[in-house]
């Protein structure tokens, strides 16, 4: 019997991984931590949105011209040779299977108000991260099409309470909250502090272009998904938060665990807080599922390319990376038990400081790919578009550059030690191939 395709991810699967991978279980704590920032952080939601919607410009020109598997790779690949490509997807691959360290023990964490053990008792709640953790990868070798499904529909649960309270704050705000708010004043330094974390918070718009073998007419379906996730995400996010910043008080705000959770209570009451906690960790779970996805799809496509060790190749008979997936997975669970033992809380700190920093660097690649394909040629565009994409190219450059400033002189240099890190590994790839 001949051995056929699976199916493949459509449009609004595409917009689930970008939505759902962006919105984790983070932008439920958000607002206590922009807090500080009154309207300065309102003015960085615009500056951030604006610099992430040409960000997504970038990414939907360069898929639609290339919708090659790896998206991110096989873009500075074309541009800037195997090494570039290599270095910058190296760093990306960490940051993902470390940052699911912390998507997973967050999403868990919300659990705690339901299942009051998951925190007392010792260990529960390393032992409760690592079984979410390994049912979702056997999801994604399982295929595509039940990743996809899985992504779709904590995607669409995961924006209902941020629509919802997105509706109270457009119902409920009043010249009176914003006023309390506008006691910080706005400041340059302010606005800047601010934009980085609310950067952090819509890291993932590129989600859509690494799977691209696996996605339904590529060049059609990335570019219009990876723009439209990202709109209705930043959308969302800046809604959902200032509502949140607007009708808290700020002294009460900053000191919150769990800001929703407290405007929830508030106008709903008590019963609301359980309702957000299973909202905020399906958030979690729905995010995990797709970096899951990614952080098994990366390597794969690395290793075809012959630039990591060929056993990471393998597919299964359903046409999924399985030994990428469980290796990462692998690595997330050492994780996630180092960071049980409270001894590693400071380095796990570090490592996703580090992973938010190689992220930076992707966008920074992928924005400087674009001028230099544009200028090469390889890249084409109609007449009229050349200019404009150049410009957009340009100025997301710029805002990757101050969004890598931003994160801090110590991120920048040990993520440099990071990237560096997989020269040798590249080498030796290299060398025995």
């Amino acid at each position: 019997m001949k051995n056929e395709r699976p199916q493949l991810l459509g449009f609004w699967m595409c917009v689930a991984l970008v939505v759902g991978n962006t919105i984790g279980a983070s932008v439920f704590l958000l607002p206590a931590s922009l807090a500080p920032f009154g309207l300065n952080s309102v003015i960085a939601w615009l500056l951030t949105a604006c610099g992430a919607v040409l960000l997504a410009v970038v990414f939907a020109q360069l898929s639609r011209a290339f919708p090659q598997a790896g998206g991110p790779y096989a873009y500075v690949n074309l541009a800037f040779g195997p090494f570039t490509a290599f270095i910058m997807a190296w760093g990306y691959w960490v940051s993902i299977w470390v940052g699911n360290v912390a998507i997973a023990t967050g999403a868990v964490s919300y659990l705690s108000p339901l299942l009051p053990w998951i925190a007392t008792v010792p260990g529960a709640s390393a032992a409760v991260t690592l079984l979410v953790l390994w049912v979702l990868t056997f999801v994604n070798c399982y295929g595509i099409k039940a990743s996809g499904w899985v992504q779709g529909v904590t995607a669409i649960l995961k924006i209902l309470p941020l629509i919802a309270i997105s509706g109270l704050g457009l119902w409920s705000v009043r010249a009176a909250t914003v006023t309390a708010a506008a006691g910080i004043p706005l400041s340059v330094g302010g606005t800047t502090a601010a934009a980085t974390l609310t950067l952090f918070a819509l890291l993932g718009l590129e989600s859509a272009t690494i799977p691209a073998s696996k996605v339904r007419d590529p060049g059609r379906t990335i570019p219009r998904a990876t723009l439209i996730g990202t709109v209705l995400t930043a959308v969302i996010s800046i809604v959902a938060c200032t509502s949140v910043l607007l009708l808290v008080p700020p002294a009460t705000l900053a000191a919150s665990n769990a800001p929703f959770v407290d405007l929830a209570v508030h106008f709903w009451g008590p019963a609301a807080s359980k309702v957000l906690a299973v909202f905020a960790a399906i958030s979690g779970f729905g995010a995990l599922n797709g970096w899951v996805l990614l952080q098994g799809e990366l390597p794969n496509v690395m290793a075809k390319n012959g630039v990591f060790p060929r056993i990471f190749a393998r597919d299964s008979a359903r046409f999924t990376p399985v030994f990428a997936l469980l290796f990462s997975s692998g690595l997330v669970s050492i994780l996630i038990l180092m960071n049980y033992q409270k001894t590693m809380v400071g380095v796990f700190t570090f490592m996703v400081l580090l992973s938010t920093t190689a992220c930076l660097v992707l966008y920074l690649l992928c924005s400087l790919a674009l001028l230099r394909l544009q200028w090469t040629g390889q890249m084409s565009a109609p007449r009229g578009r050349i200019v404009p994409l150049a410009i957009v190219g340009v100025i997301a450059t710029i805002f990757s550059l101050w969004a890598i400033i931003g994160a801090g002189l110590d991120a920048v240099l040990w993520g440099a030690v990071l990237l560096l890190l997989g020269a040798p590994v590249y080498y030796l790839v290299r060398k025995s191939s």
